[in-house]
C-alpha cells in the first residue's frame, strides 16, 4: 500500500486518531501536512516523528472547526506542498450530557465541530483536487455512535450519522472526478481524550470485556485510513469501514463470553 509521491492533509493530527492516521500514511511513503488547533502543544511531536521516517512534514496551525480556518489550512497546504492528493478529515467535538439537560449552544457547537467542519474541509480540498485534474482520496473519521444511540451523546451521535450520509452524497458527486470518498467508524479507541473522560481504571477494566479484549488504538484506525488512501482501494467509494474490534456486538455474546 505504497503512498510514495503523495501529499496528505490530516486534521487534528496532534494526538489520538489524527496522529495515528498521519503516522501510518507517512510510514507508507506519503508526505504529510499535519494540522491542529492554534497553539497546540502536541503538533511538534507529530512533526518530529514523521520527519524521523524521512518524510516531509508541514505543520499548519488552524481552526478546522471554522470555514476561515479551513480556507487558511488548504491554501497554505497547496502553497507549500504544491498539491494535495489525500485528505483525512478528523475534526470532532463532544460533550456528554443527558438530553433533557443538554445546552442548546453545546448541541450546535457539536454539530459545527463534528459535521459542518467536515463539510468545509472536504469541499475546499475537493475543489483543489478537481481543479488540478481530478483523482484523490478523502476519508472522513466517523464513529460507531453514528449507529449506536448511546445515552448522553445526542449531539455527537447525530453529527456522526449526518457525516456518514454527507460522505455518501459527496462520493456520488465526486465519482466522475475519480475521487474516492469513504468513512471510518472507530469503536472505543485508546486516546488521551478517552482517558480524560473515563479514567485509567475504567478503561483498563472495560477494555478487557470487549470482544477483542482491548480498546482499539490510533494505529488501528491509521492502518485502515492508509488502505482507503491507497491504490488497493481504487474501487472502494461511498463505503463506511467499521474498525471497532467487534465493539457494536459486545452485548451479543453468550454469558460465557463466546
Amino acid at each position: 500500500m505504497s503512498l510514495e509521491g503523495q501529499w496528505a492533509i490530516v486534521t487534528g493530527a496532534g494526538r489520538g486518531i489524527g496522529k495515528g492516521c498521519a503516522l501510518q500514511l507517512a510510514r507508507r511513503g506519503a508526505d504529510v501536512v499535519v494540522n491542529d488547533r492554534p497553539e497546540s502543544p502536541d503538533l511538534s511531536e507529530t512533526v518530529a516523528e514523521i520527519q524521523a521516517m524521512g518524510r516531509r512534514c508541514i505543520p499548519i496551525e488552524a481552526d478546522a472547526f471554522d470555514r476561515n480556518g479551513c480556507e487558511q489550512l488548504v491554501e497554505t497546504a497547496v502553497e507549500q506542498a504544491g498539491r494535495i492528493d489525500i485528505l483525512v478529515s478528523n475534526p470532532a467535538y463532544s460533550q456528554r450530557c443527558a438530553f433533557l439537560d443538554y445546552p442548546p449552544d453545546v448541541f450546535e457547537q457539536t454539530l459545527r465541530g463534528t459535521l459542518t467542519a467536515g463539510f468545509h474541509i472536504g469541499q475546499l480540498t475537493a475543489r483543489h483536487m478537481v481543479a488540478r485534474g481530478g483523482t484523490g482520496k478523502i476519508v472522513f473519521i466517523s464513529s460507531v455512535q453514528a449507529y449506536l444511540p448511546i445515552a448522553a451523546c445526542v449531539a455527537y451521535g447525530a453529527a456522526k450519522a449526518g457525516l456518514n450520509h454527507m460522505m455518501r452524497t459527496i462520493a456520488v458527486e465526486l465519482s466522475q472526478h475519480r475521487i474516492n470518498v469513504n468513512a471510518i467508524e472507530p469503536g472505543w479507541i485508546d486516546t488521551p481524550g478517552e482517558h480524560a473522560t473515563f479514567g485509567e481504571e475504567r478503561i483498563e477494566t472495560e477494555g478487557k470485556l470487549l470482544p477483542w479484549g482491548r480498546l482499539g488504538t490510533p494505529e488501528d484506525i491509521g492502518r485502515a485510513a492508509a488502505f482507503l488512501c491507497s491504490d488497493e482501494a481504487d474501487y472502494v467509494t461511498g463505503t463506511i469501514l467499521r474498525v471497532d474490534g467487534g465493539f457494536v456486538f459486545r452485548d451479543c455474546r453468550r454469558d460465557d463470553g463466546t
